[in-house]
């Protein structure tokens, strides 16, 4: 969807307020920019906008055979902000989109908005569906309903937000959608406070782009403007600033393969922020949740059970870090000013759940009976936090960092399955800021850890018959980000059923018919156990016969689809966005390890080994027989940071050399 939606899209308590950047862009004429700073603010009514000619934006129509890879034009995309220095003002935004595909259709025939209404006021100006040449098919939707945000039932959210769903009628290949809706922000949680992202680029070709704000000539907004190709105008009157960026003609922009979305030069965008600090924001949240950071009676009774058993001082932390994090249920509580206020150990404890800033809390209510001091840490789940523009508005997440004698110790409560002395690797050397209990607090930037520590490793072990079958053992462990995939495996007790079901997929992805059985492996919810998941191997078809020799079947992946990969890169050329290799084999390690025991007196003809190093990450296959056992190894690395776009070709070249280890088979023969 292009809807600018009024939605508060946050995984926890803390709002988050979020504008996708997409991608698109040229400098706009100096005509347009001109004409929309003698008109400065623009007052909009339900009626309509004075400052936009609905005639000259419907000339921008396109004919959709012109554009056969595009489904949408957005003939305009439009922001109307005015912000008091209370944070109090209204958002007003439009876009008039023409349908170029019937895929299309279906997306734009229902419009959603969200709002809050304990502190903002939503009006839908208009909404209506247009032929190219104006006339009306409907200027009003055919249903219009208001309702209670659905609740999720896996990581259950509960939010005081309503949606406004409006169906339209008449929506067609070739119409046009044009709609208008207004919020008012009436009570800012934390006055003074806004955050306005805004993309120029927006994913689709934008025929007229212009954003507006308004604010009192005094107030030192901030502004971050990134990849603009054009000046913003700025107008004062009467007290008042009127910033305006104007852009037209924007065309889209193609995807390429591992782009990186970030710093990447392309994509044009406007943050706004208001004058505020990190310390500020501390001081707030200290403020709003004084008295919470103790144990009540009842939180002091499950503690003192939990630590009952511990040996250790480090046990005791352990024991409480595993409670918190496994026993208690995620449920984020985001009730208006509830979506900040942590709720107290006591009722956290009584009712078992809470969200990322209660668990928090409980953790570090903990942490202080024991005599160990630990803190609150806010954040944005996600990363990406633009540290020079502080807002509340970035920020969607809290963890704990516990004092240590060599430095903090930083625990997400709300990673179940993270071991304590871990973080989740969204949040790794991204940024957080810590609030000390006088309000006080420091910025930080969470450690990321070794590439060596993401690791996962693959053993298959075992015997091939005369008969081509196979038969033997997978086991498979991993670390760091490559733990999870085990641990959620064995979160919960598998039956009978399930481990064989598990066993068989798995077995049969390596041989043809093969059998698994025996599956086991740790325990998921046991954090200082490392993962491991370990099952038998019987009557795998692994090889045929051919006359005298026999034809092995490489069950690991083949490096030969690196060829058309390569390609791919290619053909995107000539190239905008940097690469991202990360998103090529990750930050992490892998080595995958295939032994197998042949025949007595049986020989392979073994392929050479091919090894690959660059900037993108390295590869290294083996092929070695020692005495009747056959030894096939493939690692992988990867790597971090972006790559200029022009280093295209030296990817390409990488890839296809990894794509020379090719052996989808191994011939074998019988020796004298």
């Amino acid at each position: 969807m292009l809807l600018r939606s009024t939605t508060i899209a946050c995984t926890v308590a803390f709002a988050l307020a979020a504008h996708a950047a997409a991608q698109g862009t040229t400098a706009p004429r100096p005509s347009t920019t001109r004409a929309l700073a003698s008109s400065a603010f623009p007052l909009i009514t339900p009626r309509g906008d004075p400052s936009v000619k609905v005639d000259s934006i419907l000339k921008l129509a396109v004919n959709p055979k012109d554009y056969p890879d595009e489904s949408v034009a957005l003939l305009l995309d439009d922001g109307v902000i005015r912000l008091d220095a209370d944070g109090r003002g209204s958002k007003t935004y439009r876009q008039v989109v023409q349908i170029l595909k019937p895929g299309a259709v279906e997306q734009y025939q229902e419009q959603r908005f969200s709002y809050a209404p304990k502190h903002e006021k939503l009006t839908v100006n208009w909404i209506r569906v247009l032929k190219p040449n104006g006339e009306v098919i409907s200027s009003t939707p055919s249903h219009v309903q208001d309702s209670d945000t659905p609740a999720q039932m896996g990581d259950p959210v509960y939010s005081d937000r309503k949606v406004r769903r409006m169906s339209l009628t008449g929506v067609a290949e070739g119409t046009i959608i044009d709609y208008s809706y207004t919020t008012e922000e009436l009570k800012p949680f934390l006055p003074g406070d806004f955050f306005l992202p805004w993309s120029v680029s927006t994913g689709a070709r934008v025929g007229r782009s212009r954003y507006i704000l308004d604010v009192p000539a005094s107030l030192p907004i901030r502004i971050r403007e990134e990849n603009l190709n054009f000046p913003r105008q700025v107008v004062e009157s009467n007290g008042r600033k009127t910033y305006i960026w104007a852009a037209r003609d924007l065309p889209k922009i193609k995807p390429e393969p591992l782009a990186a979305t970030d710093s990447n030069g392309v994509l044009m965008s406007v943050t706004i922020s208001a004058p505020m600090t990190w310390p500020q924001i501390g001081k707030w949240f200290t403020d709003i949740a004084k008295g919470r950071f103790a144990l009540g009676p009842v939180a002091e009774a499950k503690f003192r059970e939990i630590v009952s058993g511990a040996k250790t001082h480090d046990d005791s932390i352990r024991a409480v870090h595993r409670w918190v994090a496994q026993d208690i249920r995620y449920v984020s509580i985001a009730l208006g000013m509830g979506g900040y206020i942590p709720r107290s150990p006591d009722e956290v404890v009584r009712t078992g759940f809470g969200d990322c800033k209660d668990k928090a809390t409980l953790f570090i209510a903990a942490m202080s009976k024991m005599g160990v001091t630990a803190y609150p840490v806010i954040l944005n789940s996600s990363g990406g936090v633009k540290r020079d523009l502080p807002s509340i508005e970035q920020l969607d997440h809290m963890i704990a960092a516990v004092q240590t004698d060599h430095g903090l110790q930083f625990v997400d409560l709300t990673a179940n399955l993270t071991p304590y002395g871990e973080l989740p690797y969204s949040e790794q050397n991204e940024f957080g800021y810590v609030i000390h209990p006088d309000g006080s607090g420091e910025e930080v930037t969470f450690p990321i850890v070794a590439i060596e520590a993401n690791r996962s490793e693959t053993i298959i072990r075992g015997a091939l018959a005369t008969d081509g079958t196979f038969s033997g053992w997978y086991e498979e462990r991993g670390t760091g980000t490559s733990q999870y995939s085990l641990r959620e495996a064995f979160e919960n007790p598998l039956d009978s059923a399930a481990r064989a079901d598990a066993a068989n997929n798995i077995a049969r992805k390596l041989f043809d018919n093969a059998e698994g059985d025996s599956l086991s492996g740790s325990n998921g919810k046991d954090l200082q156990a490392a993962p491991v998941m370990r099952f038998r191997i019987r009557n795998g078809k692994a090889a045929q016969m051919m006359g005298g020799t026999m034809l092995l079947q490489v069950p690991l992946a083949n490096m030969s689809v690196m060829t058309a990969a390569a390609r791919e890169l290619e053909v995107a050329t000539p190239r905008k966005f940097p690469i991202d290799p990360e998103r090529f084999f990750g930050y992490r390690t892998s080595r995958v390890e295939l032994r197998v025991m042949l025949p007595a007196g049986w020989k392979a003809k073994l392929p050479a080994g091919v090894k690959a190093e660059s900037e993108f990450g390295s590869f290294e296959s083996s092929y070695a027989q020692v005495g009747n056992e056959l030894v096939i190894t493939r690692s992988t690395r990867g790597a971090r940071g972006r790559r200029a776009p022009d280093k295209v070709a030296a990817m390409s070249a990488w890839m296809r050399d990894m794509a020379k280890d090719d052996a989808k088979m191994i011939v074998l023969e019988k020796g004298a």
